[in-house]
Formats: structure tokens, C-alpha cells, sequence
């Protein structure tokens, strides 16, 4: 079986071949710290969480790295007297750490700050400066730029010609020469603080936005690596200008780029700048964050995402689904781990996973084999229904979603406590009645209970119940 990619460049589902298959390398566009994450932000990075654990599974090691932009235009407007920019910055870093980390996203292998890498930057302008792809502004501003048209290929990666494209607005166009062309290096402005600039050859100042990525990728994963990832909404202009500076300096970057879809609402892309955003935290203060990730990861990783309450709902249902099997096989082997510990992945998850990446087709495959353990333990086959929750297990380990499941009528809230008190008495009742063989009160009373939606399990050990999937 081969991992096949869609590769936003080629525009095609293409073989995934690794420079080094012993060591996998990937490079994220992480978030600009201006403020703090919404559900949009938590659902980019966990595509490429799934993305990490498959290509984990299938070699082992990935060097995963994302950045932090923790200078740029936003960031320094949003900053106040009483909290300067980059204390803004690292209180919104730890806010989309959190909200990454509540969920199961894997912490990257490196995580660089662009404010870390300056002098990287300076050398990786100097190069460009060099080979005829950069200048500095003639107005003495401190400004350099990216010639767009010194670059044939400019505009290869979204299919669009120079002459069709917007004025670049990531910088002042004080001596430009084209409208197009980008900012490396933006010179100092006497209403931004003093600290948010570094001496260069240019002139004082701060790097422009594209320019930390191509840096940064260089130091950790080097001049050629396989994977570059980051949302849909980021191929114009920052991923075309990361890929433009970085080749045109002699650097092979990324062989395979890969985006995600974008969380909508109304059909409109979730953004800061549209006000229609929902943060993170409020949605984690409401929802198991088990259910969370499993909603975000129900649809394919490059399809747009609707939430709705349904979402939540129908990701409860199917954890609730997955968890009831599992105490099921538990009671059925007392209580040995060993029943649900992870064994060997199905064939039909590995081809869904190694297609692109199809999660929704995976997560089908998981519930067919729930459902099978179902089947050989209402069938007295243990032996069957311990090997299919063992690859349910394993499936779950992938897809990160082997953390504490969410309570299921547990007795955590008060409707679940009162229900499993109803319950638990219905039961006794039951059972009393069939001591006494009355059989007739015996099945009105489990009638009653499965009219509710509630399922009795007759056992050895006892009955048990549990609300129907």
C-alpha cells in the first residue's frame, strides 16, 4: 500500500515518496498570536495532527515543525500600555497551546518564534539581494522587497500570472517597483515601538511575514524537505511568496504542499477579521473534548466544515457507541486489559487512511468493527469480539481518540444521575419479579425500560444497561 497526497501544487493525488523514509520532515504554518484560537485555528492543526500519527504508523519518525508569528502588523495593533505586543504574543501562544493540547494535538518536534530568527533572515534576504530576486527600497525607508517579476515561476503554486494579481498590501509601497512585489524586511515607522525592531544591513526594522517561514523550515528541516502544510486560505499570497523567496535563494523546500478546508459558517470562511468567528475555549467549555476532536475530524481534512449542534451530538453518540462495546467486552473477559488493548490495524483503515488521508472512511471502518464486537458477543464469541475491540483500539490510538471518553450516562451531571437511579430501580424490580417467576410483570418491566431507547444486558455479573446507538 502507497500513501497518496493531494499535492496542491501538482493540483493531483500523488505517491508520497520521502527524501528519507527514516525520517519524515514536515513544516506547518502555525498562528499569528494577535489574539486567541478559534475553532477554525483547532481544526487546521489537528489535519495535520492526523496527517503526523498516519505518517508515524507508516514510518516511524517525523520531524514535525510549526511556527509561531509572534511579530507582525496585527500583533503590534492589538497591544496595549498596560500589556506591550510581546507579552500580548506569549498569552496568546499559551492560549492556542491549550486549546491545542485539551484536544490530543501532538506538541511539534520544534516550534521556533519568528523573533528568534533574525539573523536567519537577514542571510536569507542577503541571498536573494545577491542573486537579482530582492532590493532594497531607493527611498532610504529600510524597506526590502521581493522582485516578483525577477522570478519566472512566480505564481506557480495558485496558477496565476503576475499581471492578474493584486497590489501586495503586506507592506507600505514606498519604493516599490512593482505592486506585486513583497516585503522581506519592513523599515522602522515612528508609531510602532522601538522594541518590535532589530538593526540590519537595510536599515532598522522587522522581517515581513513570509519570510520567517522559508527561514525557519531551512534551520530545522534544511534546504529540501517533504512536507509543507497550512490552511486553504493561506496558498495567496503567503504560501506562494514562502515558495518563491525559497527557491529563488537555490532552496528545493517543500516537495508536497498540502492544505486543509476551512471551517465555515453560513458558507462564509470563520475569520477574526469577519467577526464570525467562535473561540476555541468556549466551545471546549462546553463540549468533551474527546467529542471536540472527533467532530473536527469526522469530515475530510480538505473539505469545507459546517459546525452545527448536530456535530457535537453525533460525535457524543458515536464515542458513547465505541464505549458502550468496550465495557461490554471488559465485563464479558473480567476485566482484562488485555481485551482492549490496541492490536492490528483493519486492511480497509489502512486504505482509507493511505488515500489521501480519508478519515470519514476510517472512522466508518471503525464503527463496522464496534459493530462486529457487538455481533460475536451477543453470538457468546469472545474470542471474536476481543480481536475486533483490539483493532477498535488500534484505530482509536491513530486518530488520537484513545483519551478518557466522554461520561455516558454516567452520574456525572444531575439528568444522568437521576436517569441511572430510574434505571437501576426499574432493574431491581425486574429482577425481584423474576425471583418470584413472575414472568409476566418481569417483561413489562424490560418492555417499559427498551420503549425509553434503554438496552439490558443480562450477564453473569449482573444486569447492565446502556442507551441505544
Amino acid at each position: 500500500m502507497t500513501l497518496r497526497l493531494h499535492d496542491t501544487r501538482a493540483q493531483q493525488l500523488r505517491d508520497f515518496v520521502p527524501l528519507d523514509a527514516s525520517n519524515v520532515t514536515m513544516y506547518v504554518c502555525g498562528p499569528t498570536v494577535q489574539s486567541g484560537p478559534h475553532i477554525g485555528h483547532v481544526r487546521a492543526a489537528l489535519s495535520f495532527d492526523l496527517l503526523r500519527r498516519w505518517l508515524e504508523y507508516r514510518y516511524g519518525r517525523v520531524t514535525f515543525v510549526r511556527n509561531v508569528t509572534d511579530i507582525d502588523d496585527k500583533v503590534l495593533q492589538n497591544a496595549t500600555e498596560s500589556e506591550p505586543w510581546w507579552a500580548l504574543a506569549y498569552r496568546m501562544e499559551m492560549e492556542f497551546s491549550q486549546a491545542y493540547a485539551a484536544i490530543g494535538i501532538l506538541p511539534p518536534t520544534y516550534e521556533p518564534r519568528a523573533t528568534g530568527f533574525i539573523p536567519q533572515i537577514h542571510e536569507l534576504i542577503a541571498r536573494l539581494i545577491e542573486k537579482g530576486h530582492a532590493y532594497p527600497a531607493s527611498d532610504g525607508s529600510g524597506d526590502v522587497y521581493f522582485d516578483v517579476r525577477s522570478w519566472p515561476a512566480y505564481g506557480e503554486l495558485t496558477r496565476q500570472s503576475v499581471d492578474d494579481m493584486e497590489a501586495a498590501a503586506d507592506a507600505d509601497p514606498r519604493g516599490k517597483r512593482t505592486p506585486q512585489d513583497f516585503a522581506l524586511w519592513k523599515g522602522a515607522k515612528a508609531d510602532e515601538p522601538a522594541d518590535a525592531t532589530w538593526a540590519s544591513p537595510w536599515g532598522t526594522g522587522r522581517p515581513g511575514w513570509h519570510i520567517e517561514c522559508s527561514a525557519m523550515s531551512r534551520r530545522y528541516l534544511g534546504a529540501e524537505f517533504d512536507i509543507h502544510g497550512g490552511g486553504l486560505d493561506l496558498r495567496f499570497p503567503h504560501h506562494e511568496n514562502e515558495l518563491a523567496q525559497s527557491t529563488a535563494a537555490g532552496d528545493g523546500f517543500a516537495q508536497y504542499w498540502v492544505h486543509n478546508g476551512l471551517v465555515t459558517v453560513n458558507g462564509q470562511k470563520m475569520s477574526k477579521s469577519l467577526g464570525n468567528f467562535t473561540l476555541a475555549s468556549d466551545v471546549l467549555a462546553q463540549h468533551d473534548p474527546l467529542v471536540v476532536r472527533y467532530a473536527l475530524a469526522a469530515a475530510h481534512y480538505r473539505s469545507s466544515l459546517d459546525l452545527s449542534e448536530s456535530s457535537w451530538s453525533e460525535a457524543e453518540a458515536a464515542l458513547a457507541r465505541i464505549e458502550t462495546m468496550r465495557q461490554r467486552v471488559l465485563r464479558a473477559t473480567g476485566a482484562d486489559p488485555a481485551a482492549v488493548t490496541p492490536g492490528t490495524v483493519p486492511e480497509a483503515f489502512a486504505l482509507a487512511m493511505d488515500d489521501d488521508l480519508g478519515v470519514p472512511q476510517a472512522l466508518a471502518v471503525l464503527h463496522e468493527t464496534v459493530r462486529a464486537a457487538n455481533t460475536a458477543l451477543d453470538g457468546d464469541d469472545l474470542e471474536a469480539a476481543t480481536e475486533a475491540a483490539r483493532a477498535v483500539a488500534s484505530m482509536l490510538e491513530i486518530l488520537g481518540l484513545d483519551g478518557p471518553s466522554p461520561a455516558v450516562m454516567t452520574g456525572t451531571d444531575a439528568t444522568a444521575s437521576a436517569l441511572g437511579t430510574l434505571v437501576q430501580t426499574m432493574i431491581s424490580q425486574r429482577a425481584q419479579a423474576r425471583a418470584d417467576k413472575d414472568w409476566a410483570a418481569a417483561d413489562r418491566i424490560r418492555d417499559a425500560i427498551a420503549a425509553a431507547g434503554i438496552t439490558l444486558e443480562d450477564t453473569p455479573a449482573g444486569t447492565h444497561w446502556s442507551i441505544d446507538g
